[in-house]
């Protein structure tokens, strides 16, 4: 399994920082690449008492015998990237593709003050979708031009490909969910970009023939944060009932909150070609089941609910998310159902 490819199945982190960081602990890959948008999604790790929300380091981190990348497909935002490189102590091991397209606080300013934007989209307001309008009109700031990123730039597609080809484990973390692909997703309440594995792929230049899996992270239920079609959405009080209350890592919006959406989750299978699914905060689903790590420990509806997920998206599940912590995992990888 020289290369993975994990990203999200719904609308959004769906726990995947975690699931990254489990992997990187689990498997020991060499290359750790952010692919995705930019700083407008965020990804929550707990690991050894400490909590990092994440938008633009990759949340593998947490293994020490990974080099962290960005790839040149990615938005990037220095401020963001230095203060995350402090927070997590990994500027030695760490690179920015140098044709990363740069983030300035003009595109910030733009994507605050757009009433389009802000007012019927939801955007997250981190300048994300300015910046990508800059790269395609072709007067974008690379990350080559800006000084404080220098000690980092990489040729990240030659490291990639070049450690796939000597049979080293290489993972590339997506971000944003399905349904906020600008291509697939409800558009027009999308992201700036496609976020099918496809391109997350092209995102940090790995060819299509070089991805051996595709590992896509489904929430137990479905969450939102901003506008947009949310056909299997809950009230707000229904939520608070069943326990389930969430924020935006990003934004710190209340998500909205719903069922498990089957038809979303087919469509997500089938375009990214899913090879493996996981399924997070099964935890808040089922009592009994937090913080269990072993198959046979799970309640039997929580086994019934994972098994029905599996057996309607026809893929394998191979991970179950039970608790807050990196380690609360089921990892079937070792189990048989």
């Amino acid at each position: 399994m020289p290369c993975m490819i994990i990203a999200g199945g719904q609308w959004g982190d769906e726990g995947k920082g975690k699931i990254v960081a489990y992997l990187a602990l689990a498997d020991k890959p060499r290359i750790i690449a952010r692919a995705g948008v930019g700083p407008n999604a965020g990804h929550t790790v707990n690991y050894q008492g400490r909590t990092f929300g994440l938008r633009q380091i990759p949340s593998g981190f947490v293994y020490e015998g990974a080099r962290l990348l960005i790839g040149p497909g990615v938005l990037v935002n220095p401020e963001v990237v230095l203060k995350e490189l402090e927070l997590t102590g990994t500027a030695g091991r760490f690179g920015v593709d140098r044709k990363c397209t740069v983030i300035e606080s003009s595109h910030i300013e733009q994507d605050r003050k757009s009433e389009h934007l802000q007012g019927k989209i939801g955007t997250t307001g981190t300048g994300c979708g300015p910046a990508n309008v800059a790269r395609v009109s072709r007067v974008a700031k690379l990350a080559e031009e800006v000084p404080e990123l220098r000690p980092f730039l990489a040729d990240v597609p030659l490291e990639l490909n070049e450690a796939i080809d000597r049979g080293e484990l290489v993972f590339v973390e997506g971000s944003q969910g399905f349904g906020l692909s600008l291509i697939h997703g409800t558009y027009p309440y999308v992201t700036s970009k496609d976020t099918s594995a496809a391109t997350l792929a092209a995102d940090v230049g790995v060819g299509p023939t070089k991805v051996d899996e595709v590992m896509l992270v489904f929430k137990a239920y479905t969450s939102r944060v901003g506008l947009g079609p949310f056909p299997t959405e809950i009230s707000p009080d229904k939520a608070e009932e069943l326990g389930i209350v969430e924020f935006g890592t990003v934004t710190g919006r209340r998500r909205r909150i719903g069922l498990f959406d089957f038809d979303l989750a087919k469509r997500a299978v089938m375009i990214n070609g899913a090879t493996q699914l996981t399924v997070t905060n099964i935890d808040r689903m089922f009592k009994g089941a937090a913080k269990v790590r072993r198959w046979n420990d799970l309640p039997q509806e929580a086994q019934d609910y994972v098994s029905k997920i599996e057996a309607e998206l026809g893929v394998p599940v191979t991970l179950i998310s039970t608790g807050s912590e990196v380690e609360d995992v089921i990892d079937l990888r070792s189990e048989k159902l």
